[in-house]
């Protein structure tokens, strides 16, 4: 029977499967970060166990970590206790540990696939539901709860209940100034954000093929915001020329061995999904979000739609906005270019191609935050680090920043913020804070005009 790629890397990976009952699937990449592991640990102690196969978990702090003045020890008592607790833990256990200056720290989602760690065909799992980034490299990739956390780490298993299959496919072309992250919010806009429940997404079609590996990152990042599991890119050559030569990937013989491996993984001819729904990149423009969940994004040369019941009137109560209004030429007080999402080389590129020869908005506070160490290093060999001081702007060290408010980077209450991070929830970037999601291009637009702008017409 032809069978999907979701099925024969999930399928490969079972260990024991329980009759009405979850599979025992073995896990192939454990990431930790200072959030969600302590518990984890904590019961490794009380149980008396250490990790099955350390060799395969690595940590490193990143929600909770300031992205200026790094060097110095953090002023907030509670973030603070949290990266001193990963980093014992780490060591206590044996660990490979990438604390804050390390030269690999990052985001977790940023520092896994750049490093090589995350490879085609892997079973890989953190405490963070934005874990299906590391499916753009060819992965099954997903977030797991605490408890679950502390399974992987005992026994490099899990408990998981198979999830449906679902295949996204995007025919046709991405137009001029549209990126992943516009893909990405259209799907969601059409879709909803439960419109993938239960379900794990390939994406594929001529679209998805011609993204590079920093737009299928950002891409299969936000598969959790409609709902699924995960959501994944079959391998195949861009694959493969971003992961040649990482640190971690295979290297001479086996890196040959593993390719022809890799280039076996794919969905079989005739295959059967559970759903399949297909989309024309025709009718994809830059998207921006204008409510309080991603699944309401529009054009951002459109009109604010009319409130399809209660939560979306709420919604618009709460982001001040009104049915019919136009989002071109609203004004923007904060931009934030970075998380998990958008924080990598790519993204900077783009903002940098749009602000170049321009200056920041008057009043405006903007915070560029790569999304690792690796991705500072790589701004400032392309001369990119100029480019924003030159226009007005600094460039921050790497974290999840203002994606969550669990640092010092909070957007203040009442606020209007173009973020290019994965969620706008009431509060999200702080309490009180608006927040408006869209790609890289559009965030810079934004910074350099001061109001809600059309990237397409900056571009050169």
């Amino acid at each position: 029977m032809p069978k999907t790629l979701f099925d024969k890397i999930w399928d490969s990976h079972v260990v024991q499967h329980v009759d009405d009952g979850p599979d025992q699937l073995y896990i192939d990449r454990l990431y930790c970060h200072e959030v969600t592991s302590p518990q984890a640990f904590r019961g490794l102690r009380e149980r008396g166990l250490r990790p099955l196969r350390p060799a395969q978990i690595f940590c490193m702090p990143d929600h909770n970590t300031p992205t200026t003045g790094q060097e110095r020890p953090i002023a907030d008592p509670v973030s603070r206790r949290q990266v001193e607790e990963l980093e014992r833990n780490a060591r206590d256990f044996g660990l490979a540990h990438f604390g804050m200056m390390h030269p690999d720290n990052g985001i977790v989602h940023v520092v896994g696939p750049e490093l090589g760690l995350s490879l085609p065909g892997m079973t890989i799992v953190c405490g963070d539901s934005h874990t299906s980034t590391h499916g753009a490299v060819g992965a099954v990739a997903f977030g797991i709860g605490t408890s679950e956390v502390e399974m992987a780490l005992a026994s490099q298993c899990i408990l998981q209940t198979k999830p449906r299959s679902m295949r996204i496919t995007v025919e046709g072309s991405l137009g001029p100034g549209v990126t992943a992250k516009d893909l990405a919010l259209y799907l969601m806009s059409r879709l909803t954000t439960s419109g993938a429940t239960g379900h794990f997404v390939e994406y594929a079609g001529p679209a998805v093929r011609s993204l590079s590996m920093e737009g299928r990152l950002t891409l299969c990042n936000l598969s959790i915001e409609m709902g699924a599991r995960g959501g994944f890119v079959a391998p195949d050559d861009t694959t493969f020329a971003y992961l040649r030569g990482r640190r971690y990937a295979p290297q001479g013989r086996a890196w040959d061995e593993a390719v022809a491996r890799w280039r076996t993984l794919r969905t079989d001819d005739g295959a059967t999904f559970d759903r399949e729904v297909s989309f024309d990149a025709a009718d994809i423009a830059p998207m921006i979000t204008y409510g309080t969940n991603p699944g309401m994004g529009m054009p951002v040369t459109g009109r604010i739609p009319e409130p399809a019941g209660p939560s979306d009137e709420k919604a618009l109560a709460y982001m001040g906005f009104r049915p019919g209004e136009p989002m071109l030429g609203r004004p923007v007080d904060y931009v934030f270019l970075g998380a998990c999402t958008n924080g990598r080389i790519e993204d900077f590129r783009a903002f940098a191609s749009i602000i170049r020869g321009r200056r920041k908005a008057p009043g405006l506070t903007a915070w560029l935050v790569p999304g690792s160490w690796a991705v500072v290093r790589q701004i400032k060999a392309e001369g990119l680090d100029r480019v924003l001081a030159d226009a007005g702007f600094e460039l921050r060290q790497p974290g999840c920043s203002a994606c969550l408010a669990m640092n010092d980077d909070k957007v203040p209450s009442g606020k209007l913020c173009v973020a290019t991070s994965n969620r706008n929830f009431e509060g999200r970037q702080g309490p009180g804070s608006r927040t408006l999601l869209a790609g890289p291009l559009t965030a810079a637009a934004a910074a350099v005009t001061g109001v809600v702008t059309d990237p397409r017409t900056l571009m050169n």
